[in-house]
């Protein structure tokens, strides 16, 4: 069986595909593939069996990265939670997985990553696995009142009717003037974090890509920004993928109340599910937070061909001394440091 490889962003069989198959989501649709390649000029790539003059039956979507600092590699997505091989059988699985073997063994790429849904390691022997992670999701068809009731009565419940009780403003949608107050936050946020924020351009071509299925949600206290969230649409499901928040206002509940103006709104959108987005390990917080939201969570395990096996300190590259000085950074320095760092990290 032979491997091709495709443009999907060109090949119009991709985007149908992504269409018809019950395990795509929003890192495989052209609008998430034109805003990394917009943002960091990754090249998609597809690996799939089927013949260019057949119809797109299956395929493995990678980017390609390109760095003179981090290497060369093929990453199955960057910037995403998730993303799983669109197969037709497991033979497809096992054929692509020998090419990809290849590419890394002739040094063409540093190494080759695929994060997928579900546990896929007897297809694609050879492949090391990083260490796990977690993904949650919602199941969002009970009733509304079933849906509140099923979250924590302390940490969250509470919490929402406080913010509603405070008085919080609210708006929602994908202007100019409310992603500008989402970065801001996210500025405070990763300074928190001791990390860089992604370059407000991305954001800015997320929007400009998705259009409405991107939804960025704000809540106000007395005009000023105190927390947002920003989500994706992809068929039945909404995506969690950004939070952010300034933590001297925590005590109002924005975040829990902008959660769950989320659910409530797209439920009568018609969505289905909500993906709470991935949570390290290491991160048990964040877990617990969304395990509050009766969720249900999943291991992720992302796979890696390389020359060496994935180890815990490949998750974690940054010293602590580095990350102090991002802390320390003002903010337009820390900003031009993320649109710097984040081509090179993908």
């Amino acid at each position: 069986m032979s491997v091709y490889t495709i443009d999907p962003v060109r090949d119009p069989r991709w985007a149908d595909l992504v269409d018809r198959h019950p395990s795509s989501s929003v890192f495989h649709s052209l609008p998430w593939l034109e805003t990394i390649q917009r943002t960091y000029g990754y090249r998609p790539v597809v690996y799939t069996t089927s013949p260019p003059s057949a119809p797109l039956t299956n395929g493995i979507l990678f980017s390609e990265i390109h760095s003179w600092l981090t290497g060369n590699r093929l990453v199955s997505l960057p910037f995403s939670d998730h993303c799983e091989p669109l197969l037709d059988n497991a033979n497809t699985a096992t054929e692509i997985a020998v090419e990809l073997k290849k590419t890394v063994d002739s040094r063409k790429w540093k190494y080759v990553e695929i994060r997928p849904l579900s546990g896929m390691t007897e297809e694609l022997a050879g492949a090391f696995k990083a260490p796990p992670c977690y993904l949650h999701m919602l199941d969002m068809r009970p009733s509304t009142d079933d849906l509140f009731r099923a979250t924590h009565k302390n940490c969250i419940q509470r919490t929402i009717k406080r913010a509603e009780n405070q008085g919080i403003g609210y708006e929602s949608g994908n202007s100019e003037r409310l992603l500008k107050a989402f970065y801001r936050l996210m500025i405070q946020t990763r300074r928190r974090h001791q990390l860089p924020p992604q370059p407000f351009e991305w954001f800015r071509n997320l929007a400009a890509c998705m259009g409405d299925r991107l939804k960025i949600r704000v809540a106000f206290k007395d005009q000023t920004e105190i927390a947002s969230i920003l989500t994706l649409l992809h068929k039945n499901i909404v995506v969690y993928k950004y939070g952010c928040s300034d933590s001297s206002f925590n005590n109002l509940g924005g975040t829990p109340f902008l959660f769950w103006k989320a659910i409530t709104e797209s439920k009568v959108a018609g969505m289905t599910s909500m993906d709470f987005g991935r949570s390290d390990s290491d991160n048990p917080g964040l877990i617990t937070f969304k395990d509050r939201w009766g969720t249900k969570s999943s291991e992720l395990t992302y796979l890696r061909w390389s020359l060496k096996p994935v180890s815990e300190s490949d998750k974690g590259a940054l010293g602590g001394a580095v990350k102090r000085v991002f802390a320390m950074m003002p903010d337009a320095v820390l900003e031009t440091t993320g649109r710097i760092l984040y081509r090179h990290v993908g």
